[in-house]
């Protein structure tokens, strides 16, 4: 396979600048084409990164892509990546995979029957923070890790986003939305989930939006957005999961998990980087030593402060992965998997009772220092 792979974009909203601005970071990647269902924003993405506009139908049909990234709406992912994948290209998708793990399941299986790959963000478990994480707790750091708890709160899209509705709607949600985060790295740190049970609630059956340019416009909440989850894994360990668009302020830590011999604070799971903290049997929590990993270094500057994006990642490993014959970290296995937890997540705040996951996935594969620079322009 050519040690470059062209890539095309379906979807040109606001995390498409993310793809077209981060894409040249990394070997392996070449962004030629974007497509929309609005015209006129593949025709400003085109322009603003210097590749070619074309109709969905177009780009599906181009030879010169080999991999079709899919940044539409949750809703439309499966329609998208199953057009994508009958279109013979490798596929690479925003998170979440789909929607139902029935859908899933489908792109699963025509994946295999094309012999396509398939990977699906997010790739921040990729981050330096992260794998420093991973590697503190592979080398037995905390012992063995039996339980821990995880939480991503806050009042809602509704205060940021431009247009906020489909956050709201069947298939939407925190758990949904900012879960693939935390169930993305709990994989990373801890392997495949055993079983789930959750309480569910909704604080109001409609949002008003205060972002602009739809300030004041009002609208419908289709899904839970309070949950609170009991994650048991594979392994033995036991992990609570909180995700909320209904608090103000809490003081939580992202995430927190207790070893044997220890305990370790890992930063938020939305970002590359961040501070690593852990301690011993002493209780005395100390930053872990210093790591030079590419992917926490800090490359942007933010209003609320410097920041480690390394978004594309994870396309760029499954780029590599495609020409190395080896493992896709961003796997299609591990984001089912997660997929499975989310929505047993979410039927067992309907039904009130324990639900086992019908998926299983390995452990990605460590991403280390050489890994990652070995991505790297």
């Amino acid at each position: 396979m050519s040690k470059e792979l062209g890539v095309g974009i379906i979807g040109c909203g606001n995390i498409s600048i993310t793809y077209f601005q981060l894409a040249p970071l990394f070997k392996g990647l070449k962004i030629l084409a974007c497509a929309d269902l609005d015209p006129a924003a593949a025709r400003l993405r085109a322009q603003e990164y210097g590749v070619t506009a074309q109709s969905v139908t177009e780009l599906l049909a181009n030879d010169e892509l080999d991999v079709i990234v899919n940044l539409t709406i949750p809703a439309a992912h499966f329609t998208v990546s199953k057009a994508i994948l009958d279109a013979g290209k490798h596929l690479y998708s925003e998170k979440p995979l789909t929607i139902t793990l029935e859908e899933g399941k489908e792109l699963q299986a025509l994946a295999r029957a094309k012999n396509l790959a398939v990977g699906c963000a997010p790739d921040t478990f990729l981050g330096g923070s992260h794998q420093l994480a991973r590697k503190y707790i592979d080398e037995g750091g905390v012992g063995r890790i039996t339980s821990g708890t995880c939480h991503v709160m806050s009042p809602g899209m509704e205060m940021w986003h431009p247009n906020p509705g489909f956050f709201f709607l069947q298939g939407g949600g925190p758990i949904l939305d900012l879960g693939p985060y935390y169930i993305a790295n709990l994989i990373n740190f801890l392997g495949p989930i055993k079983r789930v049970a959750a309480l569910t609630s909704m604080a109001n059956p409609t949002r008003t939006i205060s972002s602009e340019p739809l300030r004041g416009q009002v609208i419908p909440v289709e899904t839970p957005t309070s949950i609170h989850a009991l994650l048991e894994f594979v392994g033995g360990a036991t992990i609570t999961l909180s995700a909320s668009w209904d608090v103000w302020s809490h003081r939580h830590a992202n995430m927190e998990l207790y070893g044997t011999d220890g305990s370790i604070y890992v930063p938020d799971p939305n970002y590359f980087g961040g501070t690593v903290e852990a301690s011993g049997r002493d209780k005395t929590i100390l930053p872990l030593a210093d790591w030079d990993h590419p992917f926490a270094r800090v490359n942007q500057q933010r209003p609320e402060g410097p920041r480690a994006n390394y978004r594309t990642a994870g396309l760029a490993d499954m780029a590599a992965a495609l020409i190395d014959g080896r493992d896709i970290r961003c796997s299609i296995d591990r984001a089912l998997h997660g997929v499975d937890v989310m929505t047993s997540i979410l039927k067992s705040g309907q039904d009130g009772n324990f639900v086992a996951t019908t998926t299983s996935c390995t452990q990605p594969a460590a991403f280390g220092i050489d890994e990652a620079l070995a991505l790297l322009r």
